[in-house]
């Protein structure tokens, strides 16, 4: 196999290379094991909890497989190391991270012969799991700072990096690809300076991919980490950072041990919820498979089994502890809140209870999906579910087609309202069907609003801010990070960002732009259902809730697409965009038409009269007979897909 940047190095070439550094500098694989047995014994002080935070194609994940392989864990060259981290096929296709892992390695520090267990977490990379980032950074003391040595700081690294900040976590910044031959370092060190105000000499430049420069890194750690700041004699306090559904022993559970010491038959209470469970197994998680142990020291991060049966029951960031001396929940728990919502139809109209079954199925595993039975007149029945953001729903589209063989329909994505009622009561919006049952009920309604963080080179600046401005964005910052990258920061609705925005600020940038967001409280919204009707007929499945500036243009666009993927018939087809009763977009597929003149030649014009009559009759009776016209599945994907929704 060839690995970028490396020219003609392969797998075995470099296992060579690695196998003197493993030998002077790490432990033997009899030792390990031994270490293993005993790793409950090591104490706070030789620990080292720590994350890797980057913008997504950063090379977290390439990172977390060279510092397996260099702290000899698995042996170099006996297997492709190769996203190890990544449990989930959707992970290795899109090279991103969805599910926070984490590794247990062990390393000796030569100057003070001491043994260092050192507790690797590979956070998500995306916006839509930001949640996620918050809470493995809180099970950290520490942060490897990651950039692309090609890319330069991007805005998830911004983003992520004020999250660790703020938990006053250490920060090891590390410079990555360098190897490349079009590798900035000068620059990106020049951004990072600036944008984190980080010396140029702190940081460390390596090549993830070829191992270049990596085995400092642990040193680096030790200095610059602190321990965990754990206490053995203190009640039992456990942090579950990560959970995940397994299908032989139900739900495991990421903990780190905050005090006291974790030991099975344990009995623990959850501080979200106040249900009790009972520590089955513990186990200390390594490369290739999970060593069990008897037990968890304080500072030490491991996987428990406690019997629970379902995804739901694992909040992430929950507070465990004794059932027998239960502690307050730590602060900075919620539970994660979906932000856009879609309705899932089944291609197949028979085929709703594959569809409900599997994702019953994928619900063991995803938690963080809500998820309710709808109704379309036009596709049947249905579930209507709420996603983190679009990412999540298009890896959830993915999961269900590729784990469960089943393929959907996906209607348009809508953001959660607030409405205020005349009575006084609030009630939340979550569909255009919603919108349209309180409309005149509604006293006020408040839309979510983001903080979006982009940076771009400075070529492209012109462009975007005219995007944010189009979308309603209020801004906030506008500064340079070096000569030639630029960082803006606007206030958007939601709304305005949750379909293909990310898609026009690629467009716009020729890929070079990174976008981040975070919520930002919550505004008025002046919104209205646009709905659609054909032949007077309103489909469902089409119905949207759009802003009230952008509702004729777009329903403008929505009849135009329906009509030129729509087939002619033999009566006239008209469709109406409308908001309420008012019509604010029409267009007419004209109807097929037989020359029934063909046979006549010439004669008396009141013959044709009466044939063409005779032809007007029959098409009346036709159209009345007909009832709701078909609309074919590709026009409904058309009319649904991002391209419309400008």
């Amino acid at each position: 196999m060839m690995w970028r940047g490396g020219g003609s190095t392969t797998l075995a070439s470099r296992a060579r290379r690695l196998r003197p550094l493993l030998a002077a500098r790490w432990l033997s694989s009899s030792t390990q094991s031994e270490l293993i047995r005993n790793a409950a014994s090591i104490p706070p002080e030789r620990i080292r909890n720590f994350c890797i935070i980057s913008h997504v194609d950063h090379g977290k994940s390439t990172l977390a497989d060279r510092m397996i392989e260099m702290s000899g864990a698995i042996d170099a060259g006996a297997r492709q190391v190769h996203q190890m981290l990544d449990s989930l096929e959707v992970e290795r296709q899109r090279g991103i991270t969805i599910k926070a892992q984490t590794v247990s390695l062990f390393y000796q520090d030569a100057a003070q012969g001491e043994t260092y267990l050192l507790n690797l977490i590979d956070t998500p990379g995306h916006v839509d799991f930001s949640y996620e980032v918050s809470r493995s950074i809180a099970a950290c003391q520490g942060a490897l700072l990651l950039v692309d040595a090609t890319k330069g700081v991007q805005a998830q690294t911004v983003a992520n990096f004020y999250l660790a900040f703020e938990q006053d976590l250490g920060i090891v910044p590390v410079v990555n690809k360098v190897d490349l031959g079009h590798a900035d370092i000068d620059g990106t060190l020049e951004q990072m300076a600036t944008a984190f105000d980080i010396e140029r000499d702190e940081a460390l430049r390596i090549s993830a991919k070829t191992g270049l420069g990596v085995d400092a890194l642990f040193p680096a750690i030790l200095k610059r980490i602190p321990p965990p700041a754990a206490c053995a004699s203190a009640p039992l306090r456990l942090l579950l950072f990560d959970a995940w559904y397994d299908d032989f022993r139900g739900v495991l559970c990421l903990v780190e041990v905050l005090d006291g010491k974790l030991e099975r038959g344990m009995e623990l209470v959850s501080a979200a919820t106040g249900s009790k469970y009972t520590v089955q197994t513990i186990e200390l998680m390594r490369p290739l498979m999970p060593a069990a142990l008897p037990s968890l020291g304080p500072g030490h991060v491991g996987c428990v089994s406690l019997g629970m049966k379902t995804i739901h029951e694992a909040n992430v960031g929950d507070t465990l502890s004794q059932a027998s001396n239960p502690q307050p929940a730590l602060p900075g728990f919620r539970k994660p809140q979906p932000m856009v919502f879609a309705g899932l139809f089944p291609l197949d109209e028979n085929g709703f209870q594959h569809l409900s079954d599997s994702m019953s199925r994928f619900l063991l595993k995803d938690g963080s999906i809500s998820v309710e039975n709808t109704h379309s007149g036009t596709l049947g029945r249905g579930l209507r579910c709420g996603f983190l953001g679009m990412l999540h729903m298009e890896v959830v589209q993915q999961r269900l087609l590729e784990e469960h063989d089943c393929d959907v329909i996906v209607t348009a994505p809508t953001v959660p309202l607030k409405a205020t009622m005349k009575d006084g009561s609030h009630r939340s919006i979550l569909s255009a069907e919603d919108l349209e049952q309180v409309s005149g009920e509604v006293k006020e309604l408040f839309e979510p609003l983001v903080k979006v963080t982009l940076l771009s080179p400075a070529v492209y600046t012109g462009d975007l801010i005219a995007l944010c401005e189009s979308r309603e964005g209020v801004q906030v910052e506008h500064s340079y990070l070096g000569s030639e990258r630029t960082l803006l920061r606007y206030v958007l609705p939601l709304a305005e960002i949750a379909t293909e925005f990310h898609d026009r600020v690629k467009t716009i940038s020729s890929g070079y732009a990174s976008l981040d967001y975070e919520e930002a409280g919550e505004q008025p919204a002046d919104v209205v259902p646009l709905g659609l009707k054909v032949n007077g007929k309103p489909v469902d499945a089409l119905t949207r809730i759009v802003r009230r500036n952008k509702a004729v243009p777009l329903g403008r666009d929505m009849v135009e697409t329906l009509q030129k993927e729509m087939s002619r018939q033999v009566y006239d087809i008209v469709l109406q965009a409308v908001i309420g009763s008012s019509v604010v977009a029409r267009e007419t597929i004209r109807a097929l038409r037989k020359n029934v003149l063909a046979k006549c030649y010439g004669g008396d014009v009141t013959r044709k009269k009466k044939l063409l009559e005779k032809q007007k009759e029959g098409k009346k009776r036709r159209a009345l007979s007909v009832g709701d016209v078909a609309i074919p599945q590709k026009a409904l994907t058309a009319v649904l897909s991002p391209a419309s929704r400008k």
